[in-house]
C-alpha cells in the first residue's frame, strides 16, 4: 500500500469553491482511498492506494470533485517519497526562523515546474527564491502579502502550482509517517 498527499488549489479561500474537509474525506473513501485524513481547511488530504500513479490519482479526484461540487478544482497529488524528496530540497529551511513564511510551491510534473523560473526573478530585499528539483521554495521574512514572487505564485505565474506553507508541509510529511491503521 502507497500513502500519497493531495492538495487541492484555491479551495476554501474567500467563500469560493468551498469544500468541507469532511465531504473531501467522504469523497476519497467513496473512491477506495484507505485511511483519508485531512489537514487544516485548506484541501489537504493524505491517503493510502495500492495503485501508485500520482497523475492518475489527481485527474480521478479532480473529477470526482467536478461531478460532487459542480465546478473544477485542481488537483496534485504526490507519493511519500515524492514529498519526502521535496523536503530533502529545501535549503531555504535552515535559514527560514518563521515556518508560516515559507513557502513550497508543488506541480504536477516537470514543465509545471520549470515554467515558474520567471518567479526567480521577482525576490527583492531579503526574499530567497530557489527552483529545486522537486519544488520551488520561496522565504519571506518581512511577509508574503509583501512579496511580488508570493503574488505571482498566487496569480498566473502560479496557476499550474499550489503553495503551502513550510509549517503545512511539516505537518503533512508527519502524517505520512503516523501509522494508525
Amino acid at each position: 500500500m502507497s500513502r500519497h498527499v493531495a492538495l487541492l488549489r484555491g479551495v476554501n479561500v474567500g467563500g469560493n469553491k468551498r469544500v468541507p474537509m469532511a465531504a473531501w474525506r467522504e469523497l476519497l473513501a467513496g473512491l477506495g482511498y484507505g485511511n483519508a485524513r485531512t489537514l487544516l481547511n485548506s484541501g489537504n488530504a493524505v491517503f493510502d492506494s495500492p495503485a501508485r500513479s500520482t497523475t492518475a490519482h489527481a485527474a480521478r479526484i479532480r473529477t470526482a470533485l467536478q461531478e460532487a461540487l459542480g465546478f473544477d478544482v485542481p488537483v496534485i497529488v504526490k507519493s511519500a517519497r515524492g514529498m519526502e524528496a521535496i523536503a530533502a530540497g529545501n535549503t531555504l529551511a535552515a535559514e527560514a526562523t518563521d515556518p508560516s513564511r515559507l513557502l513550497v510551491a508543488f506541480t504536477a510534473d516537470a514543465a509545471s515546474l520549470a515554467a515558474l523560473e520567471p518567479v526567480t526573478q521577482l525576490a527583492r530585499g531579503t526574499e530567497r527564491v530557489l527552483l529545486g528539483e522537486h519544488a520551488l521554495y520561496l522565504w519571506c521574512p518581512d511577509g508574503i502579502l509583501q512579496s511580488k514572487a508570493g503574488e505571482a505564485l498566487l496569480g498566473k505565474a502560479g496557476k499550474t502550482a499550489t503553495t503551502r506553507n513550510w509549517a503545512t508541509v511539516t505537518r503533512l510529511l508527519a502524517m505520512l509517517h503516523a501509522r494508525d491503521d
